[in-house]
């Protein structure tokens, strides 16, 4: 039988000197135990050891002035079924401190920030995870951040090109309730080819 297990992670992003956290949920042959994470019940063991083989990661990414521990029921559920699964907190666009929100800057490190963590989880848990299949769950804010991920090319209200990179190893997306009014021009997603699940 597989469990979830779960680790805290501190994600460095040294262009713009800071840490952001992640909580990091993974299948474990460790049986789970109830787990308060703030105010939220976890069903998961913390830092309990990753069962053996090679896992897809799932990248969460949260809705403007939300919590990444939101999305914790789908975690567990994925890590339970196989999954390593990042729930990464936006810097400047979070509950706790949302002073990005509505700027070019916030629509420009967003998907940054999937990338950064992408980078840290594969370092955390090395050959665990299989970086050839990786996929983005994105909630409002974060349906917007998975799709500039996967090679749309967001514009400000103002007809501004945001600079955002894309990432290749994105394989597929479900995007809940995607916040997309930066993609209403008719190039804006030319280049997403992957799978999504609306």
């Amino acid at each position: 039988m597989t469990f979830a297990a779960h680790r805290h992670l501190s994600i460095a992003d040294s262009t713009h000197q800071r840490t952001f956290p992640a909580l990091l949920l993974y299948p474990s042959q460790q049986a789970s135990r109830t787990t308060m994470i703030g105010p939220y019940a976890f069903d998961s063991s913390p830092d309990a050891p990753i069962a053996p083989g090679r896992f897809p990661l799932i990248l969460i990414s949260h809705g403007s002035g939300g919590s990444h521990l939101l999305y914790r029921s789908i975690a567990i559920h994925l890590a339970r079924q196989g999954y390593i699964v990042a729930l990464p907190e936006h810097p400047g666009n979070n509950r706790n401190d949302n002073s990005l929100e509505n700027s070019n800057d916030n629509l420009a490190l967003r998907p940054y920030h999937l990338g950064l963590t992408i980078a840290a989880v594969a370092d955390a848990l090395g050959a665990s995870v299989n970086t050839d299949r990786i996929g983005v769950v994105g909630h409002s804010m974060g349906g917007y951040t998975a799709l500039a991920l996967a090679g749309g090319q967001p514009r400000s209200p103002a007809g501004e090109v945001i600079a955002v990179q894309a990432d290749s190893r994105v394989k597929a997306m479900v995007l809940l309730a995607p916040a997309t009014p930066w993609y209403h021009h008719a190039d804006a997603l030319r280049q997403v080819s992957q799978p999504i699940l609306l």
